[in-house]
C-alpha cells in the first residue's frame, strides 16, 4: 500500500531524558537525508535497514540537536513502510522544533493512531491486534496488561481465524453439493454438521462468557461500600485508598453523597464508591444520598457490606442484607478492636456471604479482604498463554451475533430444514467473525477505532 509520509512525536509531551520523533512512508528516508548529518558532517548516502546512526539534525545550515537515528526499511517495520525514529533530547520545545523540520522537508503531521492504522491497512497486524495496542497503553492493572499483550500476539485473532476456517469449510461443502448433487451427496450431512457445530458453539460460548472478566480487567470492578451510619464505611475507604479522602466523624450521617476513587488491590482495579449510610431519615439531603446509595448498589459488580460488630443488628442492617441477597458481595465485620456483640458465624448464616472480621481503625483484616476479592473475580491463576479473555465490547457483540447464527443453524438441522438454509446463517457467522479481525469491516468503523489512539501511535 503506497501512502504519503507522516510524522509525529511518539513520546509524551513533557520534559524527559529522551524524545522520539517517528516518520513513516515513501519519503521517510529522503526526508532523513535532507535533515540528518553524521558525526563527520556528511549526509547519509546509503541507508542500510535496522541500523542506528549518530549525528545531528539540521535545518539548512542551522544545527538543531545531537541525535541517534534508527532506520527500518519496510516491510520490516511497525507500519510495514520505510520508517525513521529520531531520538533527541527530551525537551518539549526541542521535540516540536525537530518535528517542524521534518514536516518542512516533506512529511505531514500524523493523525491519532495513524501509525497503527497503517500497520493494519498494510497487513502487518489485524484489527483485533491493533485494538490490543491501545489496550496495552491504557492497561490499569497487571491482568489487563497481560491480556492485551496476549491479544497483541494474536490470541484472539488465532481463535477467530480457526473458527472461520471451520465455518467456511461447511459452507463450501454445502454449496458444492447443491451445485453438483450427482457427485457430492448431502445424505446424512445434517447429523455430521451437528457434530461439527457443537465444538464451535461451545468455544464461542466460552469466549462470550469470558467477557465479564474481560470488562473487570479493563474497566475495573464497580465496588460499592454499604452500611448503616457510623459502621465505618468512610474509615474503610480511607484505608483502601491509602489517604484521608473521606471525612470521618462520630456524627451519624456525615457522608451524604457518594465519593469515588480508583484503586488497585492484588492486581485488580477497583472503582470504589463510598456511600451515605442507609437508614430512615427526615433530612432531605441525607435522604437523597441514601437513595443514591441504593441505586449504586443495584449497578455494582461487588458490594462491600460494613457491619458494626460492637452493636446488635438493627432494621437498617436487615434492609441491606435483603439488598445484597442475590448479589456478589463480601461482608466486613468491622470494629473488632471493640467488644463484639455480633459474631462472624451468626453473620455468615444471616447473610449467606463470606464474612471477614476487620478493624478499619487498626487496619487489620484488609489483606484477607483483598484476597477474597481476587478469588471472587479470578478463580485460580489465569494462564494467558492458553486462556483467551474477551476484553473488547465490539468483539463480544460480534461473537454474540455469530453464536446466535450457529445456534440457528443447529435449530434448522433439528427441524429438518433444507441445506441452503444452513448456508445463510453459516455465512452470517463467518462474516460477523471477520469483522473482529478486520476481514469484513467498514471504513467508518476503522476510522472510529483509530481516532481513540494517541498521536504518534
Amino acid at each position: 500500500m503506497k501512502t504519503d509520509t507522516i510524522a509525529a512525536i511518539a513520546t509524551a509531551m513533557s520534559s524527559s531524558g529522551i524524545g522520539i520523533i517517528r516518520i513513516s512512508g515513501e519519503q521517510a528516508f529522503s526526508v532523513l537525508q535532507e535533515i540528518f548529518r553524521t558525526k563527520q558532517g556528511k549526509k547519509l548516502d546509503k541507508i542500510v535497514s535496522h541500523r542506528v546512526h549518530y549525528g545531528h539534525i539540521y535545518d539548512g545550515n542551522e544545527m538543531i540537536d545531537e541525535v541517534l537515528v534508527l532506520v527500518m526499511r519496510g516491510p520490516h517495520s511497525y507500519t510495514a513502510e520505510d520508517t525513521v525514529e529520531i531520538d533527541c533530547h527530551g525537551g518539549v520545545l526541542m521535540m516540536k522544533k525537530i518535528l517542524e523540520t521534518v514536516i518542512k522537508y516533506g512529511a505531514r503531521p500524523a493523525e491519532p493512531g495513524e501509525f497503527t492504522k497503517r500497520a493494519f491497512l498494510n497487513g502487518r497486524i489485524d484489527l483485533s491486534q491493533a485494538e490490543a495496542v491501545i489496550g496495552v497503553i491504557n492497561a490499569k492493572n497487571q491482568y489487563a496488561l497481560k491480556s492485551s499483550v496476549s491479544q497483541l500476539a494474536g490470541s484472539v485473532s488465532d481463535r477467530i481465524k480457526r473458527l472461520r476456517e471451520q465455518i467456511i469449510y461447511e459452507i463450501a461443502f454445502i454449496e458444492s453439493a447443491l451445485d453438483d448433487p450427482e457427485h457430492i451427496s448431502l445424505d446424512g450431512y445434517g447429523e455430521k454438521l451437528l457434530g461439527n457445530l457443537e465444538p464451535m458453539i461451545q468455544e464461542m460460548e466460552k469466549l462470550v462468557s469470558s467477557a465479564d472478566n474481560g470488562r473487570v480487567m479493563t474497566e475495573g470492578v464497580r465496588t460499592v461500600i454499604l452500611g448503616k451510619p457510623n459502621a465505618g464505611k468512610s474509615s474503610l475507604m480511607n484505608v483502601l485508598v491509602g489517604e484521608e479522602r473521606a471525612i470521618v466523624t462520630d456524627v451519624a450521617g456525615t457522608t451524604r453523597d457518594t465519593l469515588e476513587e480508583h484503586i488497585r488491590l492484588q492486581g485488580i482495579s477497583l472503582n470504589i464508591i463510598d456511600t451515605a449510610g442507609i437508614r430512615e431519615t427526615e433530612d432531605v439531603v441525607e435522604k437523597i444520598g441514601v437513595l443514591k446509595a441504593r441505586n449504586m448498589a443495584d449497578e455494582a459488580d461487588l458490594i462491600i457490606f460494613v457491619v458494626d460488630a460492637s452493636i446488635p443488628l438493627d432494621e437498617n442492617d436487615e434492609e441491606i442484607i435483603e439488598l445484597i441477597r442475590n448479589k456478589k458481595a463480601v461482608v466486613l465485620l468491622n470494629k473488632t478492636d471493640l467488644e463484639m456483640t455480633v459474631t462472624k458465624e451468626y453473620l455468615e448464616e444471616k447473610t449467606g456471604h463470606v464474612v471477614i472480621p476487620v478493624s478499619a481503625k487498626e487496619e487489620t483484616g484488609i489483606e484477607l479482604l483483598e484476597q477474597e476479592i481476587k478469588s471472587m473475580f479470578y478463580q485460580g491463576e489465569i494462564d494467558f498463554n492458553d486462556e483467551v479473555t474477551i476484553t473488547n465490547v465490539r468483539h463480544k457483540t460480534a461473537l454474540v451475533e455469530a453464536l446466535a447464527s450457529l445456534r440457528m443453524v443447529r435449530q434448522s438441522v433439528c427441524d429438518g430444514m433444507p441445506e441452503d438454509f444452513y448456508s445463510i446463517d453459516l455465512m452470517n457467522a463467518y462474516e460477523v467473525l471477520g469483522s473482529v479481525i478486520g476481514e469484513a469491516v467498514e471504513e467508518d468503523l476503522v476510522n472510529e477505532i483509530f481516532s481513540k489512539f494517541c498521536t504518534g501511535k
